[in-house]
C-alpha cells in the first residue's frame, strides 16, 4: 500500500492534535506538516508535497478557500478537503468552485474521516453525507460562467483584503506579505476601486458577505 501523505491545516492547535491522532491511526496515512492557515500551509507545499490536504475554512492572515484555490493550480497533484462547520449549499459550493476535492463536515466520525482520505487519495471525490445531494447538480449549472464575488480582485488583492478585515493596518500587511508599505496601499486603493467600497466598514461587510471571513 503507498502511504499517503497528508498536511492538516486550522488555527486550532487542538483540532490538529485530534486529526492528528485519527490520522496516524490509520494504516497508510502519514501526516507530514501542519499548518495554522493558509499562508503557512503555502510555505510548506514545495518541501512536502502532501498527496492530500486537510483545509479549514476560517483561518487568520489566508482563509481555507483562498488556500486550496492556489494549491489546485500550483500543486495539482495535492488535493485538498475542506474540514466545516458547515453543511449548507453555500459554503459547499463555494469549496467546489475554489477547487476542493472533498468536504467533510467536522462532527463527521473518524470511519467517514478515513473514507474521505482514501477515496480523494485515489482521485475520487468526497462530499460528506450531510452535505444534500443535489449541490453538485446547482454547481455544474452555476460554474458555466458566474463569477464569484472574490473573482474581480487578483489573489494579492484579496490577501489584503482579508487582513484588512481582521483589523491589520498597513504597517501589519506590509510586513506580514513581505512587500513596502507603498505597495500595501496601492492594493488597497485599486480593491476599493474595484469594487466600489471606499471605507473599512464596508470593505468588511463585503468580506462577511463574499465568506472571506467569519462574521464572528
Amino acid at each position: 500500500m503507498t502511504t499517503i501523505r497528508l498536511m492538516l491545516v486550522d488555527d486550532h492547535k487542538l483540532v490538529r492534535a485530534g486529526l492528528r491522532a485519527l490520522l496516524e491511526s490509520l494504516e497508510g496515512v502519514e501526516v507530514v506538516a501542519e499548518a495554522a492557515h493558509g499562508r503557512e500551509a503555502l510555505s510548506l507545499m514545495p518541501a512536502q508535497h502532501p498527496d492530500v490536504v486537510l483545509m479549514d475554512i476560517g483561518m487568520p492572515e489566508m482563509n481555507g478557500l483562498e488556500a486550496t484555490t492556489r494549491i489546485v493550480k500550483d500543486y495539482p497533484a495535492s488535493r485538498v478537503i475542506i474540514l466545516s462547520m458547515h453543511s449548507s449549499e453555500e459554503y459547499v459550493l463555494k469549496a467546489l468552485r475554489a477547487g476542493a476535492a472533498g468536504y467533510l463536515i467536522k462532527d463527521a466520525g473518524s470511519s467517514e474521516l478515513e473514507v474521505a482520505v482514501r477515496a480523494v487519495a485515489r482521485g475520487e471525490s468526497y462530499l460528506s453525507p450531510a452535505v444534500s445531494k443535489h449541490v453538485v447538480g446547482e454547481y455544474m449549472r452555476r460554474v458555466s460562467g458566474e463569477a464569484g464575488p472574490l473573482d474581480v480582485l487578483t489573489p494579492r488583492q484579496r490577501e489584503i483584503l482579508q487582513l484588512l478585515a481582521e483589523g491589520h493596518n498597513t504597517q501589519d500587511i506590509a510586513q506580514i506579505l513581505n512587500i513596502s508599505v507603498k505597495t500595501v496601499e496601492t492594493h488597497r486603493a485599486q480593491l476599493m476601486d474595484r469594487l466600489d467600497i471606499h471605507d473599512l466598514a464596508g470593505l468588511v461587510r463585503y468580506s462577511i458577505r463574499a465568506g472571506l471571513i467569519n462574521p464572528e
